[in-house]
Order: structure tokens, then sequence, then C-alpha cells
């Protein structure tokens, strides 16, 4: 299974903003406070740089019904205006028979938004989807065959926490998804305490790692854990935790109000057309790296010069924004070959090391101008001549890697040339 856990690390090439600040406040009960999820879900939030203020009400076996009606539970969702409110119901009623699961459970998650909503329109409602039993639920099993096994308790948990995020315009963290995956894929990882019910050390750890993924939309690989969690179990809970949203997140959060922030581009020589596949959002700022900026959903970009660019796009509604980032690279200008068919121009060696030699064998004009950038797009060497038909450039102070020279004649590019420089 080494290449299914490599396969889901590639989907996070994007690298993201760091350094956000959110506020939580989680609803439920054991599920939530064994080995204290919320904390968990804070520091794991801080070592990738992000701030999480958080709070919960979360007394053992309590309902969604029970929470209606908790003073506590109250008081705490009107303390402050939340960015986000998590609620989790008691672990089995979830997997119950649709038909009391809409008597049960479904009104009660309704009244919980209602009163999210109230305090603070801006608050997004995320609905904790938990897992299945480690041999399903034996208590309710005679009374309804589907939850006999653990997989057709994750299967009603699934769909009834969709369910419930679509119903109250909200968001899900597919917490019991991943945790599917985990079972499925890496058995030895062990996700359940003695109770076959609660979470072990390692399955609360993968949902801190789904909760980050789903509320900073950043892939939690490469964030501190626990004692009690190898370094192996680690990575794999990262990657799936953190690829179970990433990967999905119109499925989980297609139904509310957080927005995301994404977009493809197709290259043709330095002109970019940049495809926004944002969702949940109303305004649109990109930064294309050059010192120019659009408002536009779609735009297309023309750059003056070849080089790499770090491209971001800011997607948000007027509650919540999000940033991603993008590099590209533009490798020639359009219009412009490598050696202009009416000039005669060399350069050499490539790769270089110490001297880069540029000879002009035929006389193109009265004004020379060479700009040398790197991959960064910044220029790192300029140079004009009028009357010189051989110079040399010393490159050997310069840090290996690839570069590109380009020649103006009279402020006309006549020449566009990649050149490698290794020491």
């Amino acid at each position: 299974m080494k290449n299914i856990l490599l396969l889901l690390s590639f989907s996070f090439v994007v690298a993201m903003a760091s350094g956000q600040t959110t506020s939580v406040l989680f609803i439920g009960n054991s599920y939530t406070y064994v080995n204290n999820l919320p904390q968990t879900f804070h520091d794991l939030a801080l070592s990738k740089g992000d701030t999480v203020i958080f709070d919960s009400s979360a007394p053992g076996g309590y309902t969604f019904n029970l929470h209606t009606t908790n003073a506590t539970t109250i008081s705490k969702i009107n303390q402050q205006p939340w960015d986000y409110v998590v609620l989790q119901e008691q672990s089995q009623m979830p997997a119950f028979p649709p038909t009391q699961v809409a008597t049960d459970t479904y009104p009660y998650a309704t009244q919980l938004n209602n009163i999210i909503l109230a305090n603070d329109s801006c608050t997004e409602t995320v609905f904790y989807m938990t897992w299945g039993r480690e041999n399903g639920d034996s208590s309710n099993c005679a009374a309804y065959p589907p939850i006999c096994t653990y997989a057709g308790m994750q299967q009603r948990l699934r769909e009834s926490y969709l369910q419930m995020a679509t119903d109250n315009h909200a968001s899900c963290s597919p917490v019991g998804v991943a945790w599917k995956h985990v079972r499925d894929n890496y058995p030895s990882i062990v996700l359940y305490n003695a109770d076959q019910s609660h979470p072990s050390v390692n399955g609360t750890y993968l949902a801190a790692c789904v909760f980050y993924a789903s509320l900073f939309h950043k892939t939690p690989i490469g964030a501190t854990y626990p004692g009690g969690i190898t370094s192996g179990d680690v990575l794999v809970l990262q990657t799936i935790g953190g690829a179970t949203v990433l990967d999905s997140l119109s499925l989980w959060q297609g139904t509310g109000d957080i927005p995301n922030a994404t977009f493809a581009e197709s290259i043709n020589g330095n002109i970019v057309q940049f495809n926004n596949t944002s969702f949940n959002a109303t305004d649109y700022s990109w930064d294309f790296g050059d010192a120019s900026n659009s408002s536009q959903t779609n735009p297309a970009h023309t750059y003056s010069s070849i080089g790499q660019y770090v491209v971001s796009l800011t997607a948000g509604n007027a509650c919540k924004s999000f940033v991603v980032f993008d590099t590209i690279q533009i490798n020639n200008i359009t219009g412009v070959s490598s050696l202009d068919e009416n000039h005669s121009i060399l350069i050499y060696p490539n790769p270089a090391k110490d001297i880069l030699t540029v000879e002009i064998k035929n006389k193109i004009g009265n004004k020379i101008d060479i700009r040398f950038y790197n991959s960064f797009g910044q220029l790192v060497i300029s140079k004009q001549t009028l009357n010189e038909t051989e110079f040399q450039l010393d490159v050997s102070r310069m840090n290996s890697g690839l570069y590109a020279i380009i020649i103006y004649e009279n402020n006309k590019i006549v020449v566009s040339e990649k050149i490698v420089i290794r020491h």
C-alpha cells in the first residue's frame, strides 16, 4: 500500500497560505472529549503556523436533542461570533433506520444550526461525521441488520451526516470516511480504544488531521503529533486525513458557505489563461506574481519576461476567504525564437560555469541591451553596449540553475535563450 500513500501525497503540490487564525466551538460527547480532540486539533494547527481559538461542550452520551436545551451549550454558542461550530451526534443514532433518524436526529440538528446562525449568520456549522463501531452495533443489530457490521454502520453514518449538511446549508468533516480508508488499507494502525467504540490516540489524531484540512484547506502533512504514535503511522494518518478532505472538497463543503480557492491554467507562450474552479465564492483577487492584479473570475494575463512566477488567487464571500498559490513557468515570449533568423548571435558555453560569452557575428544595431533573468523572473544582470561584437559575462558567483538571456535591439527582442549555470 506504499504506492497509495505516495499517490495521495502528490495531491498537495499547491502551497497554501500560512498564519491563519480561526475560532471553533465543538459540540458533542465522549467522541469529542476522549483524548481531547479540540486540544489535539489546536496543537496540530499551531505546529503548522495557524491558530485555533476553541471551546467545547461535550457531556458523555449527549444527543443533539439534549444539547438544544443544555444551558452550557447554548451559552457557549452565544459567547462570541464563532467561525465554525462543530456538531457531533451520539455515536449510534445517525446509523439507525432513515425514518428514525428523520424523527430523532434531523430536527434537533436543525434547531442547533438555527441557534448558531442566530448568534452570527457568518458562522459555518460543520457536521462531524463519526465512524462505525469496530464490529458494528451489536446492541441494535437484531432490530436493524444493516448496522450489524462496521461497513454497514459506517455507510449509514455517512448518509445521515451528509444529509444533515445538505438540509442545513452546512458542511461536513468526513472523519468516518478517512477512518474507513485507514482501516481498509492500513489495518495494523489501531484506531479504537479497547471498548471498540471510542478513539485511540491514533483515531483522535486522524480526526484532528481531517478537521485541519476541512477548516484550513491545507494538508496536515508535516505537523507535530502526540506521544504514542509512530512516525510511520503519523505520515499515513496525515496523508489520508488531508487527502480525504482536499481531494473531494466540493462533496463535503459544496452545500455550505465555506469558500474554496482553486484554479488551473493553460499557457501559450507568455499568455496564460486562468480557469477559476473555486466554489462558494463571489469575489476574486488575483496576483500574477509580476506586480499585476485582476478581480476577474477567469482572467487572461500576458507576461513580459521569461521566468517563474508565483500566482495567488483569493476567493471569498461576505463571510470568509481562502487563498491558494501556484507556480507557473514562462519559457518563451510569443513570437520570439531562440535565434532571430536575421542575425547571428552565439551564446556559449551552455551549460556555463564561470564565464559566459556572447558573440555577435553580424552587427545588429547601434543599441544592444542584454538582460539575464533567474528562474524566479528576477533580473540578475543587465548590460548595454553600443559597438562591441563580443563580450563576456562573469557568472561564477551565480547559483546553479536555469536562467534566461533576452537580447534587445533598439528595445525590440531579437534573441531569447535558456542558459544553465552549473558549478
